[in-house]
């Protein structure tokens, strides 16, 4: 069994992370850390972990565990998944993992030199939805790959939301243009060659809250809009030559619908839908990388891949500030 230790409090880690990792098979959360020991108690007996800590670097030190996961604002990523990989500790990080692909250097290093895994929280390449849509276009069943389209929206205007504060690591490519991204790229193989982008911003916050991007990938297209100010929608179809998959709830597993995908031939005169009603996405992540940590080889988000994946959104962000094409 794999101990997690939880570094802060953070609501995805209380809502869904740490009950996904007391839910799987090979790993368990010992220990809950925060800045305010009586959030880490609090946090700790609501799950019935046995240690709570009053600082993170107290944690790092502890041997009551052999992994975190890591939930802090996006600003913070770099700087504590070091620290926890200088400590001997396995890294889950949230994503983005960093703000600019030149810092993930600094991870890949952080990680060569202290024998660790440390990955990005991709949970969606843990899905079997995601699997499949893999599995589908491999096998050739829509033919020749030509063009992939996705959304993904949501509305916030929360001032005091990290989202919403450029300082913390805020805006919608960080938090949701990575996810088309990472999907494409993931059931391809691909990467892209140049984007085309337009970004805006919005003018009391100063993050990027609605982006529309097209990306070049050689022999198919990507092209996806996001936002966080517009009505919550997410979507993903790849089309090709003899028909095309549409992914019905691709990011967020049935918070924006079923989960589910569908498979239509060349004339719609037939079509299959594969739906996968328990796929719990992050006890699947949780899984996989404590396997991968105890040595069992399973795939994750490598620090590599999340490299490539930002600097697809360090592209973006130039391409918003030019017409015309801008290499990857």
């Amino acid at each position: 069994m794999l101990r997690f230790g939880i570094l802060s409090t953070a609501k995805i880690g209380r809502e869904l992370v740490v009950p996904a990792i007391q839910d799987a098979e090979n790993c368990l959360v010992t220990a809950v850390a925060s800045r305010d020991l009586a959030r880490a108690r609090e946090m700790a007996d609501r799950f019935s972990v046995p240690h709570a800590f009053g600082s993170y670097e107290e944690m790092l030190a502890s041997d009551t565990i052999d992994a975190v996961y890591i939930p802090l604002p996006t600003s913070q990523h770099v700087e504590w998944t070091i620290k926890a990989a200088d400590a001997g500790k396995h890294v889950l990080c949230e994503k983005p993992i960093a703000l600019k692909a030149d810092e993930i250097d600094s991870l890949i290093a952080a990680r060569d030199r202290n024998k660790v895994l440390v990955t990005e929280a991709y949970m969606v390449t843990y899905t079997p939805v995601w699997q499949k849509v893999r599995s589908l276009l491999a096998a050739g069943a829509i033919g020749r790959l030509r063009h992939v389209q996705g959304a993904f929206t949501y509305f916030n205007r929360d001032a005091g939301n990290m989202r919403n504060i450029p300082e913390l690591g805020g805006g919608g490519l960080p938090d949701i243009g990575v996810y088309p991204t990472i999907s494409t790229r993931f059931v391809t193989g691909r990467e892209p060659l140049r984007i085309q982008a337009v970004t805006e911003r919005d003018p009391e916050f100063g993050t990027d809250i609605y982006s529309s991007v097209k990306a070049d990938f050689g022999d198919f297209e990507l092209s996806f809009y996001i936002s966080t100010q517009m009505a919550a929608r997410q979507v993903m179809v790849f089309h090709g030559t003899d028909g095309f998959i549409e992914v019905k709830s691709p990011f967020n597993a049935d918070r924006y619908g079923a989960e589910e995908l569908e498979l239509t031939n060349r004339n719609h005169s037939e079509s299959q839908i594969f739906r996968f009603p328990d796929s719990r996405q992050y006890r699947r992540e949780a899984e996989a990388f404590a396997s991968a940590a105890l040595g069992k080889g399973a795939e994750v988000v490598t620090l590599e891949s999340s490299k490539l994946n930002q600097k697809v959104i360090d592209a973006i962000y130039r391409a918003s500030e030019k017409d015309g094409w801008e290499p990857v």
